[in-house]
């Protein structure tokens, strides 16, 4: 994985962990009405999953480009936010695996901590900082707080937080074909939700983004010439076809699969698959769509077939979910 995107799983935090995280199979009741989020039922048909442009990292394995039936499901049209994340907690009592580790990995020019909190970067990656107290509640450190961006995507999830969310909302995470399939809004082979281009332009000529990614020099200076410098509220920006917002950019959003770089290459060789579930076994989860921190220079993933991953206990500043109908 190429790590301006996440750090590479929690390897300095388990020698210090006193008890593995909690199960996700939750004895609670299910999540009320008031609670849920808007979803879109998105049509069966057959696509071409991967990358047609061949512009991607060799090692991601985004080709070759295969066809894939889905059937019909119905999907969230946005990330979960931390609005629903809290219902979810303030119901269950759940505790996320960054509160239990203790600490969680937070973008350099984010952090909101004292300095006592600040146990420092992630090895290879300087721009993350590990932050004691950084959580879902408290995204950028323990002087954030969740309730002061209700709207935003909650972060700081691992895909076992995320399944814990599904387990007490009767959802699931998607297959990494059906996030793609919603991705892409009906467009065929296209290279973004709302074309192949990044910009668009408004009536006088200027400059339109359609996302929120890194504008300026990854990492050190960001012109924020999206308006964002992390999270954007979920619903920010056009939505795609289907109605789904920001499957590109924002942040990346967990998927249901094991990850591995050559899966594709067996995908093409079975011919059209019907609703594939991913590899039996992998290097980590799949995860899709980019995030607030891709850019063009040094991570290219907020295209529609670019894929990514990271181990299961995993959690970050730009990592969350959506889910589908069980």
């Amino acid at each position: 994985m190429n790590s301006c995107c996440s750090p590479a799983g929690r390897p300095e935090l388990h020698a210090h962990t006193p008890a593995a995280p909690q199960t996700f199979l939750l004895s609670v009741p299910p999540r009320t009405a008031g609670a849920a989020l808007a979803e879109v039922s998105i049509p069966a048909g057959t696509f071409a999953m991967g990358d047609p442009f061949d512009e991607g990292y060799p090692a991601d394995g985004e080709t070759p480009v295969h066809q894939v039936d889905v059937s019909a499901f119905s999907i969230d049209t946005t990330a979960v936010s931390n609005a629903s994340f809290a219902a979810f907690i303030d119901a269950t009592g759940y505790r996320s695996e960054s509160e239990l580790y203790g600490t969680s990995a937070v973008f350099h020019l984010a952090v909101q901590a004292r300095k006592t909190d600040i146990l420092g970067p992630a090895a290879g990656t300087p721009w993350w900082l590990n932050v004691r107290g950084a959580d879902w509640a408290h995204p950028a450190g323990p002087l954030s707080s969740w309730q002061d961006i209700p709207n935003h995507p909650v972060t700081q999830v691992s895909h076992t937080d995320a399944l814990a969310y599904c387990a007490w909302a009767g959802r699931a995470l998607p297959t990494e074909a059906q996030w793609e399939y919603a991705a892409r809004g009906g467009l065929e082979q296209a290279r973004y939700p709302w074309g192949n281009e990044l910009h668009g332009t408004d009536p006088a000529g200027g400059l339109v983004h359609n996302c929120n990614i890194w504008q300026g020099t990854f990492p050190t200076e960001n012109t924020l010439d999206d308006g964002f410098l992390t999270t954007a509220p979920v619903d920010s920006f056009e939505p795609n076809g289907y109605g789904l917002y920001q499957t590109s950019g924002n942040v990346w959003e967990w998927c249901a699969d094991w990850f591995l770089p050559k899966y594709y290459k067996g995908c093409l060789a079975k011919g059209t698959m019907m609703d594939p579930e991913g590899p039996t076994v992998g290097r980590g989860r799949v995860m899709r769509g980019g995030s607030y921190l891709c850019h063009d220079s040094y991570c290219n993933r907020y295209r529609l077939a670019a894929r990514s991953s990271n181990t299961p206990d995993s959690a970050s500043g730009n990592l969350g979910f959506r889910t589908v109908a069980a």
